[in-house]
């Protein structure tokens, strides 16, 4: 990995966010300290409040523009990097030799990545031809939206956009798939849906890449757009985010892009921004 830029004075310990996101900390935690001898120690729900102070009381198109710049503040990783993080950030907790598949879900081992139709490669969840921005550093590999993924399903998602219907997915129980959409299983199709809106935010078209927008079509081939973005919010509201997607998150955050997703620490923010 390149070497990172020194970490934001807003950066949160780990342990305090890991609280916050629901996820279970490690048995150490704090265990041989009283929380009452370091006062000066935020507490977890104020240490996740001070990443997004700048966002709080906003709605609509002014939290949309102040999350944009939060999470902007990001350190960027090239696409060869991305092989390596992903063997983090999407590493099965029951077995840390392996991955878990974003579609398919199963586990398989991390050295088991390549172009061969039974390896996992790269699966850009926010189709890079959605904007044209193949796999530059930024949108092209941002691990936010990047996903270990059986190369043969992820040539079946292809470019798609999202929306429910279609047929079974061989190899890959639960997903479905017509001509012009493509639906992940009911377990990631709220992480499906975060992902995408946080592309939405994070790339508004003023670092010299597309404008990022979802809308309520299908089929948008290589506009800059994603849908359905009805269907999108009724995801995010169906599966809401686990203890594997608040964990990728906070991987992310603490050892590779210093950025969150916003949508995984605060679901409700969808609704607020896509009324």
């Amino acid at each position: 990995m390149s070497t990172h830029r020194p970490r934001r004075s807003r950066r949160l310990p780990l342990l305090a966010v890991v609280a916050v996101a629901g996820i279970a900390a490690p048995s150490v935690a704090a265990a041989d300290t009283p929380a009452t001898t370091d006062t000066n120690r935020p507490t977890a729900v104020q240490a996740l409040a001070d990443y997004y102070q700048d966002a709080m009381g906003k709605n609509g198109p002014e939290l949309k523009a102040a999350l944009h710049t939060i999470i902007s503040d990001q350190t960027k990783v090239s696409y060869d990097e991305v092989w390596d993080a992903l063997q983090s950030t999407d590493e099965d907790p029951d077995n840390p030799s392996n991955v878990i598949l974003l579609y398919s879900g199963r586990s398989q081992a991390k050295d088991a990545n390549g172009g061969d139709p039974d390896d996992w490669n790269r699966e850009h969840v926010w189709a890079k031809s959605h904007g044209d921005f193949g796999t530059a550093t930024g949108p092209g590999t941002d691990l936010h939206h990047l996903r270990p993924e059986n190369v043969t399903v992820n040539s079946i998602r292809g470019n798609k956009d999202f929306d429910n219907g279609g047929q079974d997915v061989s190899g890959a129980p639960g997903n479905r798939t017509d001509d012009d959409s493509f639906e992940p299983r009911d377990q990631v199709k709220g992480d499906v849906a975060r992902m995408i809106l946080y592309m939405a935010v994070r790339y508004d078209g003023d670092d010299g890449f597309a404008d990022l927008e979802p809308n309520d079509n299908v089929d948008n081939g290589s506009a800059p757009h994603i849908g359905r973005l009805s269907v999108l919010k009724e995801w995010s509201a169906e599966d809401p985010p686990d203890a594997f997607e608040k964990n990728r998150n906070q991987v992310i955050y603490d050892s590779f892009q210093h950025n969150r997703n916003p949508f995984i620490d605060h679901p409700e923010w969808v609704d607020s921004i896509w009324k």
